[in-house]
């Protein structure tokens, strides 16, 4: 007898059941990521792209591309739409900059769309989940209590859910399994890819051969939402984990692949073997329901001393797990370790995706 995962799995595979989905700034790089990760996708379907006053009226296609996958085939003659609520599907993937982004998902979500976002506006919003499905997929319940306007498209109410920072991804994966084991305090160092910074991003000049040692905003943004991610569901809100996170980011001259270096203080004297079994079995909620876009292992372990390395290993596990390497004791903490993810993949656009599979497999988008 298939389990009830796969029952559920296969149901929302068949083509009769796939959701026209749009996307919100679809002519950026997070957009075109986007677009591109969602080509075949066996729930979702591209419908409707919209982007700013810049571009809309133009097809798509005769709009710059500018990432490596080859722009799918299905969106070239797709007209760019203007970012205006009640005429795109119900569930939009914003890749909208933040300067745009919070009225307009606002916007959104009270003309009863779901708005699954890669933004950073919304993020720390006491009702909006900070979502990371293999962590806390039970923070989606916050939803129910976010205000509505009148406009619920279809009688449907409509809901932001966003995805955390990319850094922020990659560390809260590597510190989950550690909180069994009290998790008090952490030090980490960014190495962040020029692909983060988007297009144009920083100049040639700044960034070839060099280590731009700040990014406005980040250090902020890992500290408090990694702390989010890992809180507690109370009720309408969430409790911010306790452990103390201090974060310093740069930016070097990598195209793809964040790395960080991670010093971890725990409250259990706890072994290396149990450390490394910690990384090693964990999963979660999309692994058990065999979403699309899962990894089979969201935490893959290399044991070589040289890895991971960014030119060699960020395009693996079709950029979706985060790779760890270089466990081992810290002599002010306890333990330190390396880890890299694909900053626009599980680090943005791949990370919406996800969350909007978790809801469509819970019945949200129904």
């Amino acid at each position: 007898m298939q389990s009830s995962a796969t029952q559920l799995s296969e149901g929302l595979r068949s083509p009769r059941a796939k959701l026209d989905v749009g996307i919100l700034g679809a002519t950026g790089t997070v957009g075109q990521q986007f677009a591109a990760l969602l080509a075949d996708h066996p729930w979702f379907r591209v419908s409707w792209l919209a982007a700013s006053e810049r571009s809309a009226g133009r097809r798509y296609g005769d709009l710059p591309w500018r990432i490596a996958t080859p722009q799918p085939d299905e969106l070239a003659s797709l007209a760019v739409e203007t970012l205006r609520p009640g005429v795109s599907p119900q569930l939009v993937f914003s890749a909208l900059d933040a300067s745009v982004a919070g009225d307009v998902e606002a916007e959104f979500a009270a003309a009863g769309h779901w708005v699954v976002s890669n933004a950073r506006n919304h993020r720390m919003d006491r009702f909006v989940p900070l979502l990371v499905p293999e962590i806390n997929p039970d923070h989606l319940a916050l939803v129910a209590h976010q205000p509505h306007g009148n406009g619920l498209r279809n009688g449907r109410r409509g809901g932001i859910i966003t995805n955390p920072n990319c850094s922020t991804v990659f560390l809260a994966l590597a510190l989950a399994p550690l909180c069994r084991f009290g998790l008090k305090r952490v030090m980490v160092t960014t190495l962040q890819a020029l692909s983060g910074a988007g297009y144009p991003g920083v100049a040639s000049l700044d960034a070839l051969g060099n280590v731009i040692p700040h990014i406005d905003g980040e250090e902020e943004k890992i500290e408090t939402e990694t702390r989010k991610i890992l809180g507690r569901l109370a009720a309408d809100s969430i409790e911010l984990h306790p452990a103390a996170i201090s974060a310093q980011t740069t930016r070097v001259p990598v195209v793809h692949g964040h790395t960080e270096t991670v010093s971890v203080e725990l409250e259990e004297n706890v072994s290396r073997d149990e450390i490394l079994a910690a990384f090693r079995d964990f999963s979660g909620e999309p692994q058990r329901l065999g979403l699309p876009s899962s990894p089979a292992n969201p935490i893959v372990y290399i044991d070589s001393p040289d890895r991971p390395q960014p030119r060699l290993d960020v395009e693996r596990f079709g950029g979706m797990a985060v790779q760890l390497g270089r466990l081992r004791a810290c002599p002010v903490l306890g333990y330190k370790f390396v880890l890299l993810g694909h900053n626009t993949i599980r680090g943005a656009a791949g990370a919406a995706i996800l969350n909007a599979e978790l809801m469509n497999a819970r019945g949200l988008l129904n």
